[in-house]
């Protein structure tokens, strides 16, 4: 029989974790003394403890290991669960790499810049979005306001209430210097009719879109795209659907140089 101290030093387990693991199951003392409380090892117990450890470096939780030794797992399940464990590790390594590669991009552009960009892109889920929307053909962009009229006047028809920022969608694929294909939408909850021009629908959500947030004048929210076009194309993603402007906070009177302007652009995007 060993005292915990003596099988701590031999194993190189500290006596707190030793003693975490009889708390939780893994491995108890063979003997605990019921007088003093102290807890007794042997020798024999070292394997066991040995799989516990090769198993926790390959990172797997202590309920997993538990599950591990149980006598009842069969060599099937062991080869599921190191085959998962596998899955994870690799997950994990593409994972490190792509952040990689994103610090190396945020390196280079120090470099070549000597400036920090004020524009930080950052890829999120977005949820499905049930929006009325009007899509229609503009000069430019700034001239959409004719379709932000006619849904706003729809909207005060009907009673209707907005439930979240306004936003446009922009479906052609390159920049264009007239005839922009353009859809306004504003956020709703319920049922209203739609008209010839007005739809009721739902915006389809992303699992990866590339989002930044342009905070200034309106006149210059060509930078942030800038910043967002560098980042998706240096980070080795293609766009698969229109472009987004929500607008989190708009324009004083349609003020194209109101720098209070809070705009967030958002594409969706795909690896490869």
């Amino acid at each position: 029989m060993i005292r915990i101290g003596d099988f701590s030093k031999l194993s190189r387990v500290t006596i707190k974790t030793l003693r975490y693991y009889d708390e939780v199951g893994l491995l108890k003392p063979d003997r605990v003394d019921n007088f003093t409380g102290y807890r007794y090892y042997t020798y024999e117990q070292l394997p066991r403890l040995n799989r516990i450890l090769a198993l926790k470096d390959l990172g797997f939780s202590l309920e997993a290991i538990g599950q591990f030794l149980a006598d009842a797992l069969t060599v099937e399940q062991m080869r599921g669960m190191l085959k998962l464990r596998q899955a994870e590790i690799r997950q994990q390594v593409q994972d490190e790499t792509e952040r990689l590669r994103r610090v190396e991009a945020r390196l280079r552009q120090i470099e070549q810049e000597e400036f920090m960009s004020k524009y930080d892109v950052v890829i999120k889920q977005v949820e499905p979005l049930k929006v009325v929307a009007l899509r229609g053909v503009v000069p430019t962009p700034p001239d959409q306001g004719q379709l932000w009229h006619e849904l706003e006047d729809y909207l005060v028809k009907h009673h209707a209430q907005p439930v979240g920022p306004c936003l446009s969608l922009y479906y052609d694929d390159e920049y264009k210097e007239k005839d922009w294909d353009i859809e306004v939408c504003e956020p709703i909850e319920g049922s209203l009719p739609e008209t010839r021009g007005v739809k009721v629908r739902e915006l389809a959500g992303a699992a990866t879109m590339a989002c930044v947030v342009h905070h200034g004048p309106f006149v210059t929210i060509g930078q942030a795209y800038e910043a967002l076009m560098k980042w998706i194309g240096e980070n080795s993603y293609h766009i698969v659907g229109p472009g987004r402007e929500v607008y989190l906070r708009e324009a004083k009177a349609g003020d194209q140089n109101d720098p209070n302007t809070l705009t967030e652009i958002q594409f969706p995007v795909e690896k490869g």
